[in-house]
């Protein structure tokens, strides 16, 4: 909107002041039926525009011009009687519509109404259709005007009346004038978020990635219908805030995405596709404050399945991207993003799409005056649950540490396995601070603290960063990545002083070989050179280096896990490198081993031979967030830490003791005695233990063999091949088949019925998690496990 139009850059929300009012005709104080309001809105459109042609132009004469001869000037008597400018601070009531009809004489100039829409006589019924959506607009704004109480906010409706009024009368298309148009800011909010799901994420399986997506979408969500507060308000509660910058961003939102979203006849963006970090950072803190409170007090209102997820996983998911959106050094609000360690440009494409769905009843600071037609209430912690329980995939997804780590409780029970309750509870108690006992508390990284945890804490700070950087002979060389080469040369020629420095330099500056790099305040601090044989599937280190002063804090085995996450995002599963004495214990301890797992022929040849050095080679697992690898062993530990503890609070119980045998009684059941039946003790027949591994052994082949010959037996025999099952060992993290099965009875791995029962269970859950319900590898499942459990039962294995 021009400045010259009258209208403020940044002025408020619409109903922002908290004295919205209530739609036309929605009968109510203000703020009420707000949204009800907005649906009689559209109603009475819908209902206008089936009216017969005469009543449509009946309602449009009174704001078009008069086409009567003698030049008549009238431009029909709404239009010469708008709010008075600037609208007073308390006007009037707004006047009441009055029924009209075509031969009453223009209030204004006494010509008849018909003179005025002579031009409408030949326009399409489409066009007038949308010329009463623009007048019905007209009219519910210039209530807005007479009921706002914000002056800035009065402004802007002010201003939107008056462009309306203009656009009917010239039968043209309403567009905001303005300096700039959406986008206001690059990239995006909506960008940003996705750069940084890319950013903290790409390492995840696709289905646990999927989910890290759905919670991005709830969070563009709740910003699309977020109500920001009034600069006047905004002014009171951090003063020492950039009003005007503010002010700007705010009128923009008004006119570009508020307003819209009752007056259709505006063209309206989200505010995610609009707006970009600046308006991010304005209403982040409010929202996610907000957001959190009212998820707590919301928590009883939660599946228990998602409880955790939403009151445990969603505020670190918001922690982290605060950490993005504060860091003036976060690679993700730049238009040339490089996704974490990669430095490789990722080409910009949106993974995260701000679907609309009913708003929920929270705000910033006030309500809106409507909203749109069909909005239901909803905490936003029971909004989040119901995104993840209607998105694809969301059932039966993992995350790990890095963010998630609840497995679906209504997946399959495998023998075995500790009941998610137990684990959820035990996740509530060492995710509170102020419940967690040991040196992990007593100060910021104790002696337990994992090699990286410094190097990772640096990184989500914006201390250091990584980026993979090589030469280039086809392309402009680019000045920034020029001077890390040769500032990764200088570390390797003075950390490696065995190594001539021409040879260093040849290969550091060599197109085939890159670097990932290690950044500290604008220097280049260490690096890892390699070259990526694709074709071999494997990858040789070449160099390996920190700069002395900033050894032992972590950075090596950091830069390992970063290059160990990029070459998995490549699909490269191995290392090689040569060794020398001094560098044998590092690789070691990054998993590298002199066993190696990649064939001879495939690297003879290819890697550079070093004398006296030791040929050394590490393979990956996918499956592994390696940069997070070390908090998943530690929260790992603290969960068996806590389970252990319960369960020696349970043995150390003191039950009391038999008092029976005073009063002559001479034996009692054994499971009568106190204490027993906690133990796990049962009766011989109900689920009984061969204690002779002769006789488990032999019951155990017979209980298999018998699965093995059965007719549904057959997708199970052998492992599943990756050539006819393609994505299988992403999905399913641990395979079984009845080959393996019998390997390891033969080998005596079976010392109790619970560790061959769950084997066979874990065929059965594989094939349900992999495969759909109707195909004929679930079928066979389900017959299968039928016969399996029916045999057990009958070898005396269960209770029957």
């Amino acid at each position: 909107m021009s400045e010259s139009a009258g209208v403020p850059q940044g002025s408020p929300a619409v109903g922002a002041s908290g004295s919205a009012p209530a739609a036309p005709g929605a009968g109510g104080t203000e703020c009420s039926g707000s949204a009800v309001g907005s649906a009689r809105i559209a109603v009475k459109k819908a209902q206008l525009r089936s009216s017969p042609r005469p009543k449509k132009l009946e309602k449009l004469g009174v704001y078009s011009s008069c086409k009567a001869e003698g030049a008549c000037k009238c431009n029909g008597w709404k239009s010469q009687n708008p709010p008075p400018t600037p609208p007073p601070p308390t006007p009037p009531r707004a006047e009441q519509p009055v029924a009209v009809n075509l031969l009453e004489p223009c209030r204004s100039c006494s010509h008849s109404l018909s003179d005025h829409v002579t031009h409408l006589e030949h326009v399409s019924e489409e066009e007038v259709n949308r010329l009463l959506g623009m007048a019905l607009d007209v009219e519910y704004l210039y209530n807005c005007v007479h009921k706002e109480e914000d002056p800035d906010t009065k402004q802007v409706y002010f201003s939107l009346f008056k462009l309306l009024k203009k656009s009917i009368l010239q039968m043209g298309i309403p567009a905001v004038e303005a300096v700039e148009s959406p986008p206001f800011e690059k990239p995006s909010i909506e960008q940003g978020v996705n750069n940084f799901v890319q950013y903290k994420f790409s390492h995840l399986p696709s289905r646990e990635r999927q989910t890290i997506v759905e919670l991005a979408k709830m969070f563009l969500n709740q910003i699309n219908y977020w109500q920001l507060e009034t600069p006047s308000q905004r002014r009171q509660r951090a003063p020492a805030d950039d009003a005007a910058s503010y002010k700007v961003n705010y009128t923009r939102w008004l006119c570009y995405c508020n307003v819209p979203q009752f007056c259709d006849s505006l063209p309206r963006y989200e505010s995610t596709q609009g707006f970009g970090r600046t308006l991010l950072r304005s209403v982040f803190p409010v929202m996610r404050k907000q957001l959190l409170q009212q998820a707590r007090h919301e928590k009883d209102k939660l599946p228990p399945e998602k409880r955790t997820l939403i009151l445990t996983h969603f505020p670190k998911f918001l922690s982290m991207l605060e950490e993005e959106v504060y860091s003036n050094s976060s690679p993700i609000w730049s238009e040339e993003f490089l996704v974490g360690s990669s430095g490789d440009q990722v080409p910009i494409h949106t993974v995260l799409s701000a679907t609309t769905v009913a708003r929920p009843p929270y705000s910033s600071s006030s309500p809106s005056p409507v909203e749109s037609v069909g909005m239901g209430g909803g905490s936003p912690a029971c909004k989040l649950a119901s995104v993840l329980e209607r998105s694809p995939g969301a059932e039966k997804r993992r995350l790990a540490e890095v963010l998630l780590s609840q497995e679906d409780c209504k997946r399959a029970r495998v023998i075995g396995d500790i009941p998610m309750e137990l684990i959820n509870d035990v996740m509530a108690t060492i995710t509170d601070p102020s419940a967690m006992l040991g040196p992990e508390q007593t100060s910021l990284l104790s002696a337990h603290s994992a090699r990286d945890e410094a190097a990772r804490m640096e990184e989500r700070r914006g201390v250091i960063e990584f980026h993979v950087i090589g030469n280039s002979l086809t392309q402009k060389p680019n000045k920034k990545v020029l001077m890390w080469l040769v500032g990764l040369q200088n570390v390797f020629s003075h950390q490696l002083p065995r190594m001539p420095k021409e040879y260093i330099t040849r290969l550091v500056f060599d197109p085939k070989h890159k670097t990932l790099s290690l950044i500290k305040d604008g220097r280049v601090i260490g690096g890892i050179c390699f070259r990526m044989f694709p074709s071999q599937g494997f990858t040789e280190i070449v160099f390996c280096a920190v700069t002395s002063n900033e050894q032992v804090k972590g950075y090596g085995t950091h830069l390992m896990n970063h290059l160990k996450e990029y070459h998995i995002k490549h699909n490269i599963l191995n290392f090689l490198t040569y060794a020398d004495e001094y560098a044998i214990g590092y690789f070691k301890k990054q998993g590298f081993s002199k066993d190696i797992k990649v064939s001879k022929a495939k690297y003879m040849g290819y890697i550079k031979d070093y004398e006296g050095a030791t040929l050394m080679g590490c393979a990956l697992n996918p499956n592994i967030p390696y940069t997070e690898f070390s908090v998943i062993i530690k929260k790992q530990k603290e969960i068996i830490k806590k389970m252990i503890e319960r369960k020696q609070a349970q043995i150390r119980k003191v039950y009391p003791g038999l008092s029976c045998f005073k009063e002559g009684v001479r034996q009692i059941p054994i499971e009568s005695i106190p204490g027993i039946r906690e133990t796990g003790w049962k009766p011989l027949g109900k689920g009984k233990e061969l204690k002779d591994p002769e006789q488990l052994y032999s019951t155990l082949k017979n209980v298999l063999q018998q699965a093995k010959t059965h007719q549904s037996a057959w997708p199970f025999m052998e492992p599943v091949k990756k050539s006819e099952a393609p994505g299988y060992y992403q999905v399913i993290r641990f395979p079984m088949d009845l080959k393996t099965m019998s390997e390891r009875l033969k080998s005596r791995y079976y010392t109790t019925r619970k560790l061959f029962m769950a084997d066979m269970q874990r065929i059965f859950t594989n094939c349900r998690e992999y495969n759909p319900p109707e195909s004929e590898y679930y079928k066979c499942a389900s017959l299968l496990e039928k016969f399996f459990y029916t045999k057990i039962k009958e070898a005396g294995l269960i209770d029957k």
